[in-house]
């Protein structure tokens, strides 16, 4: 049943319209005209309504048949609640993910019934400071806290689909699909548990179409399954099914895949000498038998407020995902779970999933209370998701084995969510948190320290890349969307530059917009479109160098996801690569092209040169994929200043599949040219195309003017 809902605030006579799904604060804001919350500092405006109580209101016609049975049924409400009922209390509960149903019917009158939903306070732990810390004690999403991308914006409402509902006694609820498959992956059988009081029908489809079984039975065998691969490594085979009773259908898709995170050997040699502790833990994705180097990103929650993402606000995400040749996102627990959607994007587009539980940054305490509510929250998490194919790694959350949150694998939260994950999901691999030891996450500056991503990346020996970044500024047009014209250029530290985090927002004053660094390569910036255009080239060649470096260091690597892919508002300056909602920054198309399962690649020492100088570079051939490379060339060349250089041509015989290949070293003296600031590496492939790189280049009168070049290795 459709129902027409109003908010209300606790104290406050005034209704106003309310939209489920939704959120009662972003209703309130409508209705008060704050105007739009991506507009310079109107998100502090929720600053002064973020201790209230809430009350959603609508009526609905109780009249049914004799035959029907009335049910209140709602997916998610976020995060205290009370359910009342024609004025009396039915339901009180704690949590927003685990879904409630409750047979109203002997409550209901003929006529007209008043529903009500009391939203209580934000949780907040009581003497913690105002940060993400009130969230420690409490199993909601603690990026509304605030965070360093994110402004501190506490959502709450009716997040999830919510109804009355009007059953026949054959209604299907509960219904749960799971699956399992042979080792030798010649049977697949699906398990259908659900409940249903009359007779109904099972039918399963293969991904043409094709009807593979129709009965009754709730174990259904399929022989030789077509498997689901990810993005890049196949097709994403998914078998349909549906369950149907006179009154009810229920449907959806399915895939069969197995996932293994397994060790390379060459990890077993670690740590050298005795006496011997434990190794780091395993990081290779085995899909099928088959080992995937996971390509993709960190992924954080599209909207401030959750419950008006829907299928347009994911499908271009994970569409643009696959386009850029991704095949895995990290699912940060901070921004908490998304909706169902979601996820069967994911199935459809051979995005695989490492999902986190909403943990982050935090020093989660064995607090008796919590680790009921999480247990409650994460035994339905994993029961929802576990039918996704999409779903390949469980994680306890984010850097929560850091100095500023503590915990460890004795932590009770940690050891309860692996014992869920086994219990619900036992085949499906468990991580506690990342980054776990030999994993890495960060840099997030293309340079820190004295070093650039080049040296840093290069020297680096880690099994995974689980976060690391390079931010950039999004189009002036895009700036001018929410930033007073008062305001865009010089960018201030006190402005709504900062409010948007260009300034204060990490680990100094200077971060995202990084004028220090931008001006460090190209001196005083005089204009706005100058310092977008400098900001996006930083951005484009440090994802690329590495993203490139991490796939080089295969198979002791085996994963480089960056931070991050998107955004909940719009940002002055981010690491993302795509801005809100879903617009490509350069670095995307950057990435996308470093991401080709072939692709030819260079390893660079540094970013900046001078005429005179002599520039080295590495050369590779990268492969992913699950075929050989036999007989191709790649043509090796530098263009600067109008005038193309041909430095070599590379013949490749032969390089195995899922292998990486590396070749000469190149050296070219930069020649003495006069109104250049850029200079570009391009490799081409004859059987996979062009791969470049944009390199800063810096005129010196005196730099001596080279006769030939320096002998190509």
């Amino acid at each position: 049943m459709d129902l027409v809902w109003f908010g209300q605030k606790e104290g406050a006579e005034e209704l106003f319209p309310a939209t489920v799904p939704g959120n009662i604060q972003k209703d309130y804001a409508a209705f008060k005209s704050w105007g739009d919350i991506h507009y310079a500092d109107n998100c502090e405006k929720y600053l002064e309504i973020e201790d209230e109580v809430w009350f959603y209101h609508t009526s609905f016609d109780g009249t049914r048949a004799t035959d029907e049975r009335v049910f209140f049924v709602t997916k998610g409400i976020d995060y205290e609640y009370d359910i009342i009922l024609n004025g009396c209390v039915i339901c009180h509960h704690e949590g927003l993910y685990t879904p409630v149903e409750i047979d109203i019917t002997d409550r209901v009158k003929d006529g007209t019934n008043t529903l009500s939903v009391k939203i209580y306070r934000h949780p907040k732990r009581e003497g913690a400071p105002v940060s993400r810390t009130q969230a420690d004690n409490c199993v909601k999403p603690p990026v509304g806290y605030g965070w360093d991308w994110h402004p501190r914006v506490i959502p709450s409402g009716i997040w999830n689909d919510t109804s009355i509902e009007f059953r026949k006694a054959d209604y299907i609820t509960r219904l749960n699909v799971t699956y399992s498959l042979a080792e030798d992956f010649s049977r697949g059988e699906l398990f259908f548990d659900f409940t249903c009081n009359g007779a109904y029908n099972i039918r399963v489809f293969a991904p043409d179409g094709a009807l593979v079984y129709e009965g009754a039975e709730r174990r259904v065998s399929v022989e030789n399954p077509l498997l689901w691969w990810c993005n890049g490594q196949g097709k994403q085979n998914l078998y349909s099914w549906e369950v149907t009773t006179a009154s009810d259908r229920k449907q959806g898709k399915t895939g069969f895949r197995r996932v293994e995170l397994v060790m390379e050997s060459i990890h077993w040699a670690e740590p050298h000498g005795f006496p011997k502790s434990r190794s780091n833990p395993p990081t290779t994705l085995l899909l099928n038998g088959r080992k995937i180097f996971a390509k993709g990103s960190n992924i954080v929650s599209p909207e401030i407020f959750p419950g008006t993402s829907d299928v347009d606000t994911y499908l271009p995400l994970v569409r643009l995902a696959k386009e850029a040749n991704m095949n895995i996102f990290r699912m940060w627990g901070g921004s908490g779970i998304q909706k169902d959607v979601f996820f069967e994007l994911c199935d459809e587009y051979g995005i695989m999933v490492w999902q986190e539980f909403p943990l982050a940054c935090n020093d989660y305490k064995n607090d008796p209370h919590y680790l009921e509510i999480l247990e409650q929250e994460a035994v339905c998490i994993v029961r929802n998701l576990r039918q996704h194919c999409s779903v390949v790694i469980w994680c306890g959350g984010n850097e929560l084995f850091n100095g500023w949150s503590k915990m460890t694998d004795q932590s009770h939260a940690l050891r309860l969510l692996n014992k869920i994950c086994y219990e619900q999901d036992p085949d499906t691999p468990f991580l506690s948190t990342s980054p776990l030891a030999g994993m890495g996450h960060g840099c997030y500056l293309f340079s820190f320290n004295g070093q650039e991503v080049y040296q840093m990346f290069n020297n680096s020996h880690y099994t995974a890349y689980t976060e690391f970044g390079v931010p950039s500024l999004p189009s002036v047009d895009y700036l001018k969307t929410f930033i007073p014209a008062d305001q865009l250029f010089p960018p201030r530290q006190e402005s709504t530059w900062k409010t948007h985090h260009g300034f204060d927002s990490w680990c100094y004053w200077d971060t995202w917009v990084c004028l220090d660094i931008i001006e460090g390569y190209f001196g005083k910036v005089s204009s706005l479109e100058d310092l977008v255009r400098y900001s996006n080239w930083l951005q484009c060649e440090g994802y690329k160098a590495i993203f490139e470096e991490a796939r080089r260091q295969k198979p002791y690597c085996a994963m480089a996801i960056n931070w991050c892919y998107n955004e909940p508002w719009k940002t002055a300056a981010n690491n993302s690569l795509l801005c809100y909602p879903a617009l490509p920054k350069p670095a995307y198309y950057a990435v996308k092209n470093s991401l080709k399962n072939v692709v030819p690649s260079a390893r660079l020492n540094r970013f900046s040169y001078k005429s005179g100088d002599v520039f080295s570079a590495e050369l590779w051939l990268l492969n992913d994929g699950d075929e050989c490379i036999e007989q191709d060339e790649i043509r090796v060349s530098v263009e600067i200043g109008g005038n193309i250089v041909e430095i070599l041509n590379w013949q490749i015989d032969f390089c195995a599949e899922n292998t990486n290949k590396r070749g000469h070293i190149i050296q070219y003296i930069l020649p003495r040219i006069q109104g250049v600031e850029c200079f570009r590496l391009v490799l081409e492939s004859k059987k996979y195309g062009v791969n470049s790189y944009d390199l800063h280049y810096v005129y010196k009168a005196n730099a001596p003017v080279p006769k030939i070049p320096v002998l190509n290795m």
